[in-house]
Order: structure tokens, then sequence, then C-alpha cells
């Protein structure tokens, strides 16, 4: 795929799809220092943040880019976690930051030069919290990867995150994003690319995949151009969520194969990276909150991609109240159902590791999903209490199958009474 050059220098046009992303980017990045910096004894939190294809940082109407946005929710954050922490008798919390800013293009830049020196020198004379080392650099990402990872590694950073938009599949390899993620103690990654783009890499990487995957839409990899009529279709984004999974699954252990939902049809991916289930419960709350942003085909319950085209379970989640509806039914019969195949309890924290990757449903549906079942419990660890509510529930707490079940078990799984 040819790389789509944006013309920083005389103002760059924004996108539909780039807007939805860098919303989910803003809101994932506010909630990941809430969560991070939340100890009451902590007093400092370092992390490193790599924008690999940074652009100018503004475009033409003046809406930040993705290099302004980091520095924003950085300031945001180290101003008003202190003022809560003061409010609440904790210690004050310094939160430093290595900026490291990439892009191919030298103009491109020169006019991020512009655009970020002056919120660094009003941040240093106004955010004494907040302690900000920028770095530059211009060459392929490719290239510059090798000499990022030193400058991380010499810094001895461990909390670490990418922020990858290539505009081209071809860009980033995926050797690439499974060393970011095995290289640092907690990596992340968001990857903005087209799918066309990812077609044509598995042509020509793994052909008889490509044409498995295809083959139930009738088009072959030699007829990748027909694709443009079939890409605002469900039963498209549905093969293509599973081309996307397969595709990335070897990089870490827990990746979102979501499509941006725009009206050019299931053309952009935004996938995020990571090694915690953690990081995935919080995105897809994040998801939630951004309502239609990113969309999803398939099962709204556990195994999400386990569907063919004849189930009446696959849908187009939406993350909305539509789908979240439907995501409770199934997570009704789902959460038994794997609960059984443990034997009869698991800690809730393995629970999750186990589901992650395999859902976009919202963390309160699944709690919610669990209390409402009469088959299942949740008590502590030491097997002491119920817990009754589904705020309540914690990773350390164990889930067990109640030892009298209320219906009959089929193949060991509770049988959803019909309303």
């Amino acid at each position: 795929m040819v790389e789509k050059r944006y013309a920083w220098e005389d103002g760059a046009t924004l996108e539909e799809h780039s807007k939805r992303k860098h919303k989910i980017v803003r809101e994932y990045f506010a909630r990941y220092l809430a969560v991070r910096c939340q100890l009451p004894m902590q007093s400092k939190f370092r992390v490193a943040i790599v924008d690999g294809f940074a652009g100018g940082g503004r475009y033409k109407d003046g809406t930040p880019g993705s290099p302004v946005i980091f520095i924003e929710e950085l300031r945001r954050a180290a101003e008003e976690l202190n003022l809560k922490r003061r409010s609440e008798g904790m210690a004050p919390l310094d939160i430093e930051c290595f900026l490291v800013l990439n892009d191919y293009a030298p103009e491109a830049v020169n006019v991020l030069r512009g655009n970020v020196e002056p919120l660094l020198a009003e941040i240093t004379q106004n955010v004494p919290k907040l302690h900000l080392r920028v770095s530059y650099l211009s060459e392929s990402f490719e290239e510059v990867y090798p000499e990022v990872k030193k400058l991380l590694e010499r810094g001895e950073y461990k909390n670490v995150l990418f922020n990858l938009d290539p505009c081209g599949h071809s860009k980033v390899e995926l050797a690439t994003i499974t060393d970011i993620v095995a290289s640092f103690a907690s990596a992340e990654i968001f990857y903005t690319f087209g799918i066309t783009s990812l077609l044509t890499f598995l042509q020509k990487s793994d052909p008889k995949r490509l044409a498995r995957a295809l083959d139930p839409l009738g088009v072959r990899p030699a007829d990748l151009g027909r694709l443009d009529v079939m890409m605002n279709k469900d039963a498209w984004l549905g093969a293509a969520e599973r081309i996307v999974f397969e595709s990335f699954k070897r990089c870490s252990k827990f990746h979102s194969p979501f499509s941006i939902n725009n009206q050019q049809g299931w053309r952009y991916w935004l996938i995020h990276f990571a090694s915690s289930y953690r990081a995935r419960q919080e995105y897809n709350d994040v998801l939630h909150q951004n309502k239609s942003a990113q969309a999803h085909f398939g099962r709204s319950g556990l195994n999400m991609l386990s569907y063919d085209a004849n189930d009446d379970s696959a849908m187009l989640y939406l993350f909305d109240e539509r789908g979240r509806a439907e995501a409770k039914k199934q997570l009704y019969d789902d959460i038994p159902r794997l609960i059984s195949s443990f034997g009869d309890a698991i800690s809730v924290g393995d629970f999750y590791g186990g589901i992650y990757n395999d859902t976009p449903a919202h963390t309160d549906d699944i709690h919610f999903a669990i209390i409402e079942n009469p088959d299942l419990e949740v008590i502590t660890a030491e097997g002491g209490g119920e817990r009754r509510k589904a705020n309540t529930i914690k990773a350390t707490n164990i889930l067990r199958m109640k030892r009298q079940l209320t219906f009959p078990k089929f193949f060991g799984a509770p049988v959803k009474p019909e309303k």
C-alpha cells in the first residue's frame, strides 16, 4: 500500500476515522493515568510514550493530533490528581514522562516542534509536578525502533505506550509489535491501519490462509478489488475481524480486533495491544463510553468470534445499549459454562485473564451477569462472605458454581430458564 502523506506545512485535514481514533486514545490515556496513579503512598509515576508517526501535532483547523493530546492529558492528570490527593491528605505525585516523537518527514517534525515547544515551556513554568522530556526523531519507524528501544532501556522505563498510525501496514512489522510487548514489563500499543493493507500483505505471505478466510464471502484473493463494494456489510466485518485476530494473536496476550466505525465502511482498524487483562478491561469500558466509535460483528458475550453464518447470536455490536442488552443475555449462559470447564471454581483474576481477549463486553455487564445468575456465587479468597453487589467484585475473590444448582446441567453448563 502506498503511504498517504499529510501536507503538514500547508495544514493537514483531519479525517473522520482519525477523529474517532483520537477521541478513544485521549479517553483511554486519561483513564490509564488515573489507574496508574491511584496508590495513596505513591509519590512518582514514570512513563515513556513513543509516537512513531507523530505528524505535525495539530491539523489545519487547530484540532490537536496525538502528540499534543498526550501532553494535554499529562498536564490535566498532574493538576487534577494532585488537587484530589491534596484534598484527601495523600502525598503529592510527580509524573515523569519521556516523550519520543518520530516522523519520517523532516518538514512534519519542524511543524511539530513549533506546536509542542510552547506547551512544554508553559508546563515547565506552571505545572511543577509534571516533568516532560521530549526527543524528536525523523526516520522510518522500523529503522528508528532499535534506537528508541535502547533509549527506553537506558532510561529504565517499565511503563511504555506506543502510538503507531502509519497509514500503511507495511510500515510496521508484526515482529516489531511482538518485540515491543515482550521487551517491557508494562507495554501497550495503539496500532491503526487500513484493512486492505493487511490483505495485500497476507496475499503475498500466506495466500492459503487468506483464501480460507475469504471463501465464505465468495471472494478469491485474486479479486481483492471486489471488496470495495462489501466493506460496509456486516458479513465482511465479521470475516475481517477473524483475519485481524488471527494475524496479530502471536503479538500479545490481549488485542482488540475492532474496526473504526465510519460511513466509508469497515476499512480502518484501531488495535489495542497489551499484556495485561486490566488494560483490555479498561479499553473495553472506554469503547462503551464512545458508542459507535468502533464496531464488532459476532457474538457479544464470551467467545466473540465463535459463530457461523447461521448463528442467531451474531450481530453488529456498536458498544451501545442494544449491544449491551444482548451481551448480558449471552453472558448469563457463557460464564457458568466457562466455570464448569475449570471444574467448579476459579479466582476472579484468572477468570478475567481467560475471557478478556474474547469479549467486547463492559465490566459492569460481566459483573451483573454473575450476580444475577442463581447458579453462581462470588466469595472471598478465605471462603468468607458472599459478594451480593456487582460493584464489590474484586480480582482476589473466588467465582464458583453453587453446590446445589437451580436448574439441571447439560454438558456442565446450567440451562437458562425461559421467560
